[in-house]
């Protein structure tokens, strides 16, 4: 019994002793699924009639990844902002529809995958933005027992992409004290909070906007890195493990803290909110909007809102600070990424910044706030 409906299969195997006890086997397997509440007739019965019957779809024979990517579009219309939207329906008209839309479900494998990855010639950061609606529509088709696993996972960027795409599309270029202390200047309200804590934290723009109340240790002068907000949704999972981490709250940081409060603290959610909506910011690409008028009022040379982690690994490391301590603050795992970004800086007489900022570190090299 199915659904309070019995139900019979027919097995294409010869009539023997054999494939009697098989078959007998098999009906066991699937009472004791049904009983579990983990059946899924599309996985046992793939070509079965009974199927549409049930209003169940075949085991992925004859569905497009088109077809599911425009299922996922639809569920994200419901759930996130229009601003994000935008972005999703970006990547799908004119890269993903385009690529994949006729292609069967069963036909996308990790090798076909790999290949167009490489054909984009895209950096690391650009085709992991491309992926997400990707990855979404195939997480879609496992729930919907369409397919057992999603090829996208055993498609290892790190060993697809070569080196070049993981080089950053910018220099490391830090702002000076002056420069600092202009555009600090130029700010106002929530606008300034976001970014004094951002220069103070060298936290990523995706995390330091994910940043809710309940992570702030005041006692501890502490902030738990635990999610980053990306394409307006909030995720668990960090770049690595290290990324999950507790970075040191210096004063700037607990002051901008102390600033945003009026702001968001009795909501009890998110830290830093959109001026402009009250809610949280859907992306950073909207608080680049923000750091782009701030930068042209300050009259300061422009430079992306990710320079402001570049400055805060700079200036702890022209300060003399243990490359370990400045990589665990920045989530990385090991110093290589640190080294390699900013060894120019690694333990410089007096630093290369001025020391106006450089105050702004008070006990960098034993690592207090």
């Amino acid at each position: 019994m199915y659904r309070g409906t019995e139900c019979r299969e027919t097995l294409k195997l010869a009539h023997s002793k054999a494939n009697i006890k098989y078959a007998e086997r098999l009906r066991g397997e699937i009472l004791n699924a049904i009983a579990l509440g983990n059946f899924s007739y599309a996985k046992y019965f793939p070509d079965s009639t009974q199927l549409k019957k049930f209003g169940l779809q075949p085991r992925g024979k004859d569905v497009t990844v088109g077809d599911l990517l425009k299922q996922q579009f639809e569920i994200y219309e419901r759930i996130l902002a229009p601003s994000t939207l935008k972005s999703y329906k970006r990547v799908l008209n004119k890269i993903l529809l385009g690529q994949w839309g006729d292609t069967l479900l069963t036909e996308l494998t990790p090798a076909a995958l790999r290949t167009w990855i490489v054909d984009l010639s895209l950096k690391a950061t650009s085709v992991r933005q491309i992926l997400i609606p990707l990855r979404g529509a195939l997480e879609l088709a496992i729930n919907d027992d369409l397919i057992e696993s999603n090829p996208l996972d055993r498609v290892k960027l790190q060993k697809t992409l070569d080196r070049d795409a993981y080089k950053a599309e910018y220099e490391v270029d830090p702002f000076s004290a002056q420069e600092i202390a202009a555009i600090l200047g130029a700010a106002q309200g929530q606008a300034r909070n976001v970014f004094q804590f951002a220069f103070y934290t060298g936290m990523r723009p995706s995390e330091y906007i994910a940043l809710r109340w309940e992570s702030i240790d005041w006692a501890g002068f502490k902030a738990k890195v635990e999610r980053s907000r990306v394409m307006g949704e909030s995720r668990e999972e960090l770049k690595t493990r290290a990324g999950r981490r507790l970075v040191d709250l210096r004063r700037g940081a607990v002051a901008a803290l102390v600033a945003q409060k009026q702001h968001s603290f009795l909501a009890g959610g998110l830290v830093f909110l959109d001026p402009a909506t009250g809610q949280g910011w859907d992306n950073t690409q909207r608080l680049s909007l923000f750091w782009a008028a701030m930068i042209k009022k300050a009259q300061v040379r422009y430079r992306n809102p990710y320079q402001t982690r570049h400055t805060f690994a700079s200036t702890l490391l022209s300060t003399g600070a243990n490359a370990m301590y400045v990589a665990k603050q920045m989530g990385h795992t090991d110093t290589t990424m640190i080294t390699r970004t900013y060894g120019r800086w690694v333990e410089q007489e007096g630093g290369v910044l001025p020391d106006q900022y450089c105050k702004m570190t008070d006990g960098l090299k034993a690592g207090v706030a």
